[in-house]
């Protein structure tokens, strides 16, 4: 049986389950008349697996799940995956379980790979699409836009101008980017001349329950939000452009601060942290959501770069935070610009191009063409369409954050 088949079969049995469920809730006969049926107020009990797929034997549903995830590697078929885990509970843990994460095999498939470190080794290439009329910026997964507007979309942004500062909310979808929804993954916030941005996670970096909240965060009211959705941001990047005060010729100089992510990282054997699910809903009476409303310490690595005194937060990954670094462009004199090897990636000059490298300090003995390799490169390939190039240790939410803080209007930098 094909693998074409085999989804086909899926589709059928899914709908014959949702049939199924509905007919069971629908109506009740009383007297004659169908009245709707109202469940009393307790939690739903687990789903009963129904259908010949749910109870295939272990060994033979294994097989199945690996064979999809090894010949479906690319968009849209890569959806194939994902309706795998839709199946059922025990399709759900082994599609799980076989499939890595982007570090490992260099693919995106569910929306938690957007927070997950890229490949070690080549790139994950993805373009972003700016709409000026709505102020919102699409993240798509590939190397150019397609013809049949067929793009995998991984985030969107949309920018709101405040009056002390500039807001980039982040969502897993373009129609919506309020922060008490389940699709809200983080935003960008810029300081008034647009020099100085921090980029907030919607959670933990670490894999621990809930832990501290940033210092610099804010809390709705409990009235605002839903009470069972975290209304948390967790500072995890700091970006900070150069002042060029004389006007002097040359690009922007930038640097990033990845307070969730220690330098050791990039070493041989080094790790980064890399969240396994989104947060869990969580009741306002929870005694974690307790302790954050009494304590409010910020995430962060120690640095001496930092200008403020962060108290500790409790995580195994201690040690210096990561500092990212603009590679220094050459100037051309054949074509009077500055120049950067961008490997056919970039096709337009514009002030926003740019490629980051880690920062290192000589004593730690990293080898001079990994300092020199392109964590981050962001350029523009057209109007209003721009490349975005991340690997290893960001993520595609990190890395998508960081090209978002070009878009903002920099007037002291340029």
């Amino acid at each position: 049986m094909s693998f074409k088949s085999i989804v086909r079969e899926l589709k059928e049995m899914k709908d014959g389950i949702g049939s199924m469920s509905r007919r069971g809730v629908e109506g009740k006969h009383w007297c004659g008349h169908t009245r709707s049926f109202i469940a009393p107020d307790v939690a739903p009990s687990e789903p009963i697996e129904q259908g010949q797929w749910a109870n295939l034997p272990s060994e033979l549903l294994l097989d199945i799940i690996r064979r999809v995830e090894e010949s479906e590697t690319a968009w849209p078929a890569r959806a194939v995956v994902i309706s795998c885990a839709s199946v059922c509970r025990s399709w759900r843990d082994v599609t799980k379980e076989i499939v890595k994460t982007p570090e490992e095999c260099g693919r995106l498939t569910f929306p938690i790979s957007l927070k997950q470190p890229g490949p070690r080794d080549a790139p994950v290439q993805c373009f972003i699409k700016r709409d000026r009329a709505t102020s919102t910026y699409l993240l798509y997964f590939g190397l150019t836009p397609s013809e049949d507007e067929n793009d995998k979309l991984l985030l969107a942004a949309r920018k709101m101008r405040r009056a002390t500062s500039t807001d980039f909310l982040i969502s897993l979808v373009a129609e919506d980017f309020s922060r008490a929804s389940n699709t809200y993954v983080g935003k960008l916030r810029s300081n008034f001349l647009g020099t100085k941005f921090t980029i907030y996670d919607c959670q933990s970096p670490n894999d621990a329950a809930i832990q501290y909240r940033s210092r610099h965060s804010r809390r709705f009211n409990a009235k605002q939000v839903s009470p069972k959705l975290p209304a948390y941001n967790y500072s995890v990047a700091t970006i900070s452009y150069e002042l060029n005060v004389l006007r002097t010729r040359g690009p922007r100089r930038m640097h990033c601060m990845m307070l969730s992510i220690p330098v050791s990282s990039i070493q041989e054997g080094g790790v980064a942290p890399t969240p396994t699910s989104f947060p869990q809903c969580a009741d306002d009476k929870s005694p974690a959501v307790r302790i954050l409303k009494e304590k409010e310490p910020a995430i962060s690595f120690s640095s001496p770069n930092l200008s403020s005194s962060p108290l500790p937060t409790p995580t195994p990954h201690c040690g210096e935070a990561l500092v990212l670094k603009n590679k220094a462009p050459r100037w051309h004199e054949h074509l009077q610009c500055w120049c950067l090897n961008f490997k056919g990636r970039v096709t337009v000059a514009s002030v926003k191009n740019f490629q980051l490298v880690a920062a290192i300090d000589p004593s730690l003995n990293i080898p001079a063409a990994e300092q020199e390799k392109a964590i981050l490169q962001f350029g523009k390939i057209g109007k209003d369409i721009f490349t975005m190039d991340y690997r290893y240790p960001l993520s595609a939410f990190q890395a998508f954050a960081i090209c978002l803080s070009s878009f903002d209007t920099k007037p002291a930098c340029e």
